[in-house]
């Protein structure tokens, strides 16, 4: 693991993964937990969390009435007013807070430039899974983008495997419909996995919807509308229907288009990329890294 990613891992496990509950704390002074009005927190402009189910955020805010809140929120202060604190990690906690009517909430400061709070912000998400299939892949393009994020880096520090990592990523290719089915909940991250590799996506999603297909049943029918496809490329091909078959078999997969050029007892395989990042992708796979 590289240093940055070895940075990441460390910070989350600080920062993150275990902060004892507020009524666990004997010394919040040495703890380094401290009370502040609702009002002085900011939202992360950068967290890519963008939906917040209303159901869920009710049940934590009749929880939190009850109880409190029973973990602190991460906080870096802001460089305009130093009265003021922008949320880098529980942004639900912070808004479940303010609909219970809460003052104050426990909160934990940390220092940390905008690079860092981003990076956190992204992958606590990630690892808690509050992110639907959508935010999480514009997350990964954020890394990448702005930060030159490998693949690899995303997997170690996630603890999500490559493929996992490069299929969420091609969700950003799917029509903008799609997305929205996917980001509104009317189809599954199951779902949008078989969307990935289907080569007509907006009208496999609406069939989904429409029929109430589960992952299972959808998954069937893009087989089927696949063998439809093979039977076309046949007619129409020099290509044997296994030949084909087969290439779609394997493109499915893999996640990446594959061609293969058959002549008698011997031949070609090639695997198209797109990217560096999918070529480094490929030669993992074929290494067995």
């Amino acid at each position: 693991m590289n240093d940055k990613s070895a940075r990441l891992g460390r910070g989350l496990a600080a920062l993150i993964g275990d902060i004892a509950p507020v009524e666990t704390v004997k010394s919040e002074e040495s703890s380094g937990v401290r009370q502040i009005g609702v009002e002085q927190i900011i939202a992360n402009r950068a967290n890519p969390r963008r939906k917040f189910d209303d159901a869920q955020l009710e049940d934590l805010t009749a929880s939190i009435k009850e109880k409190g809140v029973m973990q602190p929120i991460l906080v870096r202060q802001s460089e305009e007013n130093s009265e003021v604190y922008e949320l880098i990690a529980g942004e639900r906690r912070w808004r479940a807070a303010q609909r219970a009517g809460l003052s104050h909430v426990p909160i934990i400061v940390r220092q940390v430039d905008d690079k860092e709070a981003l990076e956190l912000a992204i992958i606590e998400n990630v690892q808690r899974e509050d992110l639907n299939s959508i935010e999480e892949s514009m997350g990964y393009e954020q890394l990448i983008e702005q930060f030159s994020y490998t693949q690899a880096d995303l997997a170690k520090v996630i603890g999500k495997s490559r493929s996992h990592v490069a299929n969420t990523l091609r969700l950003m290719k799917l029509p903008e419909q799609v997305q929205d089915m996917i980001s509104n909940g009317d189809l599954t991250a199951g779902h949008a996995r078989t969307l990935i590799t289907s080569n007509q996506p907006l009208k496999l999603a609406k069939k989904i919807i429409t029929n109430g297909l589960s992952v299972r049943q959808a998954e069937a029918l893009h087989q089927k509308e696949g063998e439809v496809v093979v039977r076309k490329a046949k007619q129409g091909s020099q290509k044997d229907a296994n030949t084909i078959a087969l290439e779609k078999r394997l493109s499915d997969a893999l996640g990446f288009e594959i061609f293969i050029d058959d002549k008698g007892n011997k031949g070609r395989v090639s695997i198209n990329y797109k990217s560096l990042e999918q070529l480094d992708d490929i030669v993992a796979r074929l290494l067995r890294q």
